[in-house]
């Protein structure tokens, strides 16, 4: 006879599934939606780890409250023509960004 692993009961394969599933909104993106959404999150957190190279505390908050806040405004894009620009302008601030912090060193 077979028993259940020490600690509990057996996990059936739908729960298992359960807990590694991708979240609804994320499930219902489409194969371009999602690579897209991967590249504005990617450019968002090359950001805030550049941003937090910075040295001045206070610039430091000034530049993370911007990011954030440019992210937000536009959290409800579609359109991903639009998109793609966006992340075009971003990745061009980024690079701006990068190059004052090497200026600063």
């Amino acid at each position: 006879a077979t028993h259940p692993p020490p600690g509990g009961a057996r996990r059936s394969a739908s729960s298992k599934m359960a807990a590694g599933r991708i979240p609804a909104a994320a499930a219902a993106l489409g194969l371009r939606e999602f690579m897209l959404r991967r590249k504005v999150l990617s450019l968002y957190r090359k950001i805030l780890k550049t941003i937090n190279q910075i040295p001045n505390d206070g610039d430091k908050q000034h530049l993370k409250n911007w990011a954030r806040q440019e992210f937000k405004q536009n959290k409800n894009a579609t359109n991903q023509d639009t998109i793609r620009m966006m992340l075009t302008h971003g990745n061009l601030q980024l690079q701006e960004l990068e190059k004052m912090l090497q200026f600063a060193k």
